[in-house]
């Protein structure tokens, strides 16, 4: 049976952890139905924006520890640290907007799916935290990579040294929560989160993204030229077209209407 479900709407892809029995735990056949689902997303030029969601209420409780003395359903862990990640997806370079709809717990390799996310998107009794602390499982999908980026050091390294749990009015004012909506309301208000971002000229929303990862990466006046590189094309393709809408008198003050783009150019 499937532990992973897809769901396709319009040009937003939703993923379903569908596990849960094991609140959404992952063992290695669950990883590599996660890490297809991704890759299928990636490769499907009709979709843009990825919704990442757990079913029954629970987003993910990290790895299936249950798995680890079974060799059928062990999860990866390659000792030089290649291969797609324990969790499935964790080590892939989307090119494509993801958002993670957070309901319940993510903790432990949960939580790095999560941080795997553009975007989270937090039920107000949701519960995010490095819970394998308490078990002497290190963070091997991206935690110690991606938690600092989005939080700072100091605040990473308080999550990361006590495990503690972390509530969404918390997450968010760390930043580790983009939006907190109500229990149940998640899922319906990431993919209304990822149809706006889908509804811009999307050639541009994904130049602007890849230019605001790379740049985390490069010397300060290697990511300005790295940025007006990537850029400048674009002006032509789709800023032009968006500059003659807002002469003639669309988006003024600051307004997003979203019948002024269409879908027609997919990435």
């Amino acid at each position: 049976m499937a532990d992973v479900r897809v769901e396709v709407t319009g040009t937003t892809t939703t993923i379903w952890m569908d596990r849960p029995d094991r609140r959404n735990a992952v063992d290695g056949p669950m990883a590599a139905e996660l890490r297809e689902a991704f890759e299928a997303f990636e490769a499907d030029e009709s979709q843009r924006v990825a919704v990442l969601a757990g079913s029954g209420g629970t987003f993910c409780a990290g790895a299936d520890l249950t798995a680890v003395s079974d060799p059928a359903r062990r999860n990866e862990l390659d000792p030089e640290g290649g291969g797609s990640g324990p969790m499935g997806p964790s080590r892939m370079r989307l090119a494509k907007p993801l958002i993670a709809a957070v309901s319940g717990y993510a903790v432990a390799g949960g939580l790095e799916l999560a941080l795997l996310a553009d975007l989270r998107v937090v039920e107000r009794d949701a519960v995010m935290g490095v819970f394998c602390r308490r078990w002497g499982v290190p963070l091997i999908d991206g935690g110690t990579v991606r938690l600092p980026r989005i939080v700072g050091l100091g605040r990473a390294l308080d999550l990361i040294m006590t495990g503690r749990p972390v509530g969404a009015d918390e997450a968010l004012a760390i930043g580790l929560a983009n939006r907190v909506v109500e229990p149940g309301e998640a899922v319906d208000a990431a993919r209304e989160l990822a149809e706006q971002i889908a509804s811009f000229p999307f050639e541009c929303v994904l130049t602007d993204r890849a230019s605001t990862y790379a740049g985390l990466d490069l010397p300060l006046a290697e990511a300005l030229r790295a940025e007006g590189a990537a850029g400048v094309p674009i002006v032509a393709r789709e800023g032009a077209a968006g500059a003659a809408r807002f002469v003639a008198g669309a988006g003024r003050h600051g307004r997003f209407e979203h019948e002024e783009t269409t879908h027609d150019h997919h990435p």
